[in-house]
């Protein structure tokens, strides 16, 4: 007996709805059905089961969509308003760790959302023709939707693992004048060497709100290196690394580590930590950190990029194995790298940056930096996307860093600032200084040097020296001869050995062509000068 307070049941759906009851439907619509119930999981997962299936699963599922929506639209504004705390959240360990649980989660409710958005399709209701159809529809869905998430939580977590191998828990560094300034040391590590001598030494310099960035170049045979103000070593070197023709500055990583680490207690490379000083005091800036890379790695990062592509001012040799040592004379190249474009693997990179045969050390610090220049030209997002794992793989070979890890995401915001930025140039020799500086250097000279190439770059960052050349042109910090070059003015700078003005000498003075068995040949006759005169434009080179 019903009373007139009793509620009127809900309307039951009707046997003809072929939304929910698709038995008695035409083949046509029962496909159409299949399809639009696969979009609508697609593209608003849980929708599919509101209008087809178990309402309250999809309610549910539909609340995380939006809530994931809400959170994608948050990042999207983060990217452009704040990109520096976007990629600082993605970067650090904790964050990261949440985020990579989040992507997981929702890859695997996504792809249970498919499995039951087939349940509700019912395949045995389909044409046979059409069964194979909307289950391959089905998979390529799931593999756009879940298989997605799941690469990205993949990517994220190859990425954590690699800062977490790379960079330090130390404490975040502040900009010194306005400039963060690097510390870039190339050399050979392995487990049976302890204290490692440097093959390359760089300085890094870069403006702390525009990214305009110069590189220092260090001579590794620098001789009476001065320590920093508050160094530990100078206790022993006040008057500077002075003890002889064998204190060049990349000796001073080896000594400390096997003599003196004692004078930095909780440093985890004191030699590392003495360079820096080192190559602080001699510049006359605050070098903040330090970023040592093994030269194995090295080439490894070059092939996960895909290689770099330079111009190439003379050949190089990859040298043989060392016959006089006294003399610095190798055995028959095992081959070379010729004038002109290139595109060079990591080994092959990795040689053209260490050769020194047949020139002198200044030719080879040229070659380092256009390497540089070159990796950070064309180290691109879609380089970095596509080839993100063996990229984040190879950095793992970098060695040390006392980089913070919190402060990743403000240093990659300023990259991206400095790409396609122009790059300036100094090196502590040719063509900057001649090539005896090295030995009895006038560290207030190179103080000024410093300080010009310093104020043309704030210059420029401040809009000051009118509009600058795009790309890959290079400013030079002199350009005359003598032991400490013209102060030319850094904007507008004369054409120098290693201006991107050069054109590759691939021939002989007579015109004949420079091959590998000309030069092979030469050495096979002792005629070492020969070969000198041909490949002495080598240290000319620009990124393409």
């Amino acid at each position: 007996m019903t009373t007139s307070h009793s509620r009127p049941k809900a309307p039951q759906p009707a046997l003809t709805d072929p939304v929910r009851n698709p038995v008695n439907a035409p083949a046509p619509v029962r496909t159409k059905r299949a399809f639009v119930l696969l979009l609508l999981t697609l593209f608003v997962p849980g929708s599919a089961q509101i209008v087809a299936g178990d309402r309250k699963l999809g309610r549910i599922a539909l609340r995380v969509t939006l809530g994931a929506w809400g959170l994608a639209i948050v990042a999207l504004v983060l990217l452009l308003v704040n990109r520096t705390l976007l990629i600082g959240i993605l970067t650090n360990t904790v964050a990261s760790l949440l985020i990579i649980v989040i992507l997981i989660a929702l890859a695997i409710g996504w792809a249970a959302l498919f499995v039951n958005t087939l349940r509700l399709i019912r395949p045995v209701l389909l044409a046979p023709g059409m069964r194979p159809i909307v289950g391959v529809a089905l998979v390529l869905a799931m593999v756009l939707s879940s298989g997605t998430l799941g690469y990205a939580a993949y990517v994220l977590n190859v990425s954590r693992n690699a800062i977490g191998s790379i960079f330090s828990a130390g404490p975040a560094i502040d900009p010194v004048d306005g400039r963060y300034n690097f510390l870039m040391m190339g050399g050979d590590a392995g487990d049976d060497r302890t204290g490692r001598r440097p093959d390359s030494l760089s300085v890094l310099s870069v403006d702390a709100k525009t990214g305009q960035t110069a590189i220092i170049s260090v001579p590794r045979n620098l001789q009476n290196a001065q320590f920093s103000e508050g160094s530990p070593m100078r206790q022993i070197y006040p008057d500077g690394y002075d003890c002889g023709n064998e204190c060049l500055i990349n000796a001073i990583n080896t000594e400390v580590t096997n003599e003196h680490a004692d004078l930095y207690p909780g440093v985890a490379d004191p030699g590392a930590q003495a360079t820096l000083e080192a190559v602080s005091g001699t510049l006359g800036i605050t070098v903040q950190a330090y970023v040592l890379v093994d030269m194995d790695g090295f080439a490894k990062l070059i092939d996960a990029m895909g290689g770099i592509r330079i111009k190439a001012g003379g050949w190089v040799p990859l040298s043989g194995d060392m016959v006089d040592e006294a003399n610095g004379i190798h055995g028959m190249p095992t081959g070379w790298i010729a004038a002109g474009d290139q595109h060079l693997d990591g080994y092959h990179a990795l040689w053209y940056g260490r050769s020194r045969e047949f020139v002198d050390d200044y030719a080879r610090i040229q070659r380092q930096q256009c390497v540089q220049q070159a990796m950070l030209k064309q180290l691109d997002p879609a380089t970095l996307l596509a080839k993100f794992e063996d990229i984040a793989n190879a950095g793992t070979k970098v060695v040390d860093s006392n980089i913070s890890a919190s402060q990743l995401g403000s240093f990659v915001d300023l990259a991206m600032k400095a790409k396609g930025k122009e790059v300036s140039r100094l090196t502590i020799g040719p063509p900057d200084f001649d090539a005896s500086f090295s030995t009895v250097p006038d560290f207030d000279q190179i103080h000024e040097k410093v300080d010009q190439l310093l104020a043309a770059q704030s210059e420029k960052s401040a809009g000051a020296a009118g509009d600058s050349a795009e790309g890959d042109s290079i400013v030079q910090a002199g350009t005359a001869p003598g032991r400490l070059m013209a102060a030319a003015p850094l904007t507008a700078p004369a054409p120098s050995p290693s201006s991107s003005d050069f054109t590759p000498v691939t021939t002989t003075p007579d015109g004949e062509p420079i091959t590998e068995e000309m030069l092979n040949q030469f050495k096979r006759e002792g005629n070492e000068q020969a070969i000198r005169d041909l490949v002495a434009t080598n240290g000319q080179c620009r990124p393409l």
